[in-house]
């Protein structure tokens, strides 16, 4: 007997040590999440590696995913620049937050995930494109470009003056970044919105990186889309055929006799003149370099004669590869920051995410640009990574949306997620270990600008889920469109009059007015209060 109770005393005491033990650790403070937010602007997926190994290497995003999760289907709510981050910092669809286009200016008063973290103890920080209009609010410090900003010397407005600083601003806004992160208080969690302004029109490299993609790159299968069965974007004006050789491709007046494009303007514009502005912010050890390079692109240009698709292809190949030039930028900067977490020793408890405002067109339907529901612009690149929370590899197939992000931070950060917020926590996504958790199955898009934004792509309103998509383009047209995404990825064959598909598109139709309910949105109404004044606003 003896024999058995001392075994069994044995037990109970280094249980009780264990549950002591246990008790104590949980009355400790665990520490809260750093969050670093980096994202660029208009970073189409089909541009990172991580997600297509096509067109680019891009080595430090990459790491995020590989070290964290790839969010696969990740999708914004109107994608357009000042919309979009207004969604992100609210949580909120467009016609909750006030910021349906770029006219809008953002109403700072109300609620947005930095406010709530600075008061849950964070500091909070905020560096490079802001682009809003309204003075940021909840920032403990900000450090912002000028509306669009520059790429080259960018002037940068803060709490207290504007500077202007030399150098390439994809770079300028990393030592921006890791300067305030040096000098923080480090006694306390972080959070920092690290905002790039590339890779967004007009596409203007780092001089180091001019002869980059030498070669020809593929050609999108959807290049040459004569959009039969969709008259919305048969109405567009974003094709490449009609980008500027000027301000979007880099040519001086010396090396064509004419313009061949709109350049998507509704209004005067002046492409010359706005590429000579860019070019006298050059210093004279960046111009040289510059002309050097883009004078030998004009004189092979002229010396060419090209018009038709010969000229289309031209142009495109000299789209692409400044575009993917400039992401290059991008991606060595977010392998500083990156590495700096490392050598500091705060990756371990630093939420890490790389994402765009929205998605792109490279080429895909004869395009540039975003704005419409087309997959290309809708989706968004995502990327999360956070060793104490995240397992390294994770390849997640649910349906995302940027709305997502600040609901997400606040759970992470212990923080009580407002009602408001339209948006879901992405937590039980990255800590389900087979299951899948109760998660949306369907999102929905409203894009507003129009008539009087850039580009002339109609209104329109949607619902995506797993297979189908289907989209109203309305406002001085009424037209439907219904896209197989198994069977035809690429959105060429508008299904929508097709009677195999009649109960697909009453059960979506259901759906999406479900979907405006729930959201408390009425596309009709917004439609007749927005007025059709043409106020201009910003090429984007």
């Amino acid at each position: 007997m003896k024999r058995f109770l001392l075994p069994l005393l044995s037990v109970l005491a280094f249980g009780c040590s264990q549950n002591e033990s246990s008790t104590k650790e949980s009355k400790e403070e665990v520490p809260k999440p750093n969050i670093l937010f980096i994202m660029s602007d208009d970073h189409a997926m089909k541009a990172i590696s991580a997600y297509n190994q096509e067109l680019i290497t891009t080595p430090n995003i990459d790491r995020i995913a590989q070290e964290g999760a790839l969010m696969r289907n990740a999708f914004v709510t109107n994608s357009i620049c000042a919309p979009s981050r207004a969604a992100i910092l609210t949580g909120k669809y467009s016609h909750l937050n006030g910021l349906r286009d770029n006219r809008d200016e953002f109403d700072g008063s109300q609620m947005i995930f930095p406010k709530l973290l600075k008061t849950a103890g964070y500091q909070t920080y905020l560096i490079g494109k802001w682009h809003l209009k309204s003075k940021p609010q909840g920032f403990d410090f900000w450090k912002i470009l000028i509306d669009q900003g520059e790429y080259y010397n960018p002037r940068l407005v803060s709490q207290t003056d504007t500077t202007v600083v030399n150098g390439y601003t994809t770079d300028v806004i990393t030592d921006e970044g890791l300067s305030v992160l040096q000098s923080r208080d480090k006694s306390k969690p972080f959070v920092m919105l690290l905002q790039h302004k590339a890779p967004h029109r007009n596409w203007q490299p780092n001089i180091k990186h001019l002869r980059l993609f030498e070669e020809d790159l593929p050609i999108p299968a959807t290049l040459y889309d004569d959009y039969k069965g969709r008259q919305a974007l048969a109405e567009q004006d974003q094709q490449i055929t009609n980008m500027w050789l000027s301000n979007d491709l880099k040519l001086t007046p010396d090396y064509y006799e004419e313009e061949t494009g709109t350049g998507g303007a509704v209004g005067p514009s002046d492409p010359e003149s706005s590429y000579a502005a860019m070019l006298n912010r050059m210093t004279e050890e960046q111009r040289m370099p510059w002309d050097a390079y883009y004078d030998s692109v004009g004189l092979a240009f002229k010396s060419a004669n090209l018009s038709g698709k010969e000229l289309w292809n031209w142009k495109y190949q000299r789209y692409i590869k400044d575009y993917l030039k400039c992401i290059v930028s991008v991606d060595e900067n977010v392998g500083r920051v990156l590495d700096y977490l490392e050598a500091e020793g705060l990756a371990e408890n630093t939420i890490v995410v790389y994402t765009s405002d929205q998605g792109f067109y490279l080429g895909e339907h004869g395009m540039y640009d975003k704005r419409f529901m087309y997959e290309e612009s809708f989706r968004t690149p995502m990327l999360i990574k956070y060793p104490k929370g995240i397992r390294s590899g994770m390849s997640i197939e649910e349906l995302v949306m940027n709305i997502d992000f600040a609901p997400t931070f606040l759970d992470y950060a212990g923080v009580e997620i407002p009602k408001e917020m339209q948006g879901l926590s992405m937590r039980p996504l990255f800590e389900t270990r087979g299951e899948r958790p109760e998660w949306r199955e369907s999102v929905y898009y409203h894009y507003y600008e129009y008539p009087h934004g850039w580009h002339k792509v109609k209104r329109h309103y949607g619902i995506r889920n797993y297979r189908y998509k289907l989209i109203h383009f309305y406002h001085d047209v009424d037209t439907w469109e219904l896209y197989d995404l198994q069977q035809d990825p690429q959105e060429m064959n508008n299904l929508i009059d097709d009677p195999k598909y009649g109960d697909v598109v009453e059960e979506l139709k259901a759906r999406l007015m479900e979907k405006q309910i729930e959201l408390n949105e009425q596309p009709e109404i917004i439609d007749l209060t927005r007025g059709e004044e043409f106020i201009g606003g910003d090429r984007l």
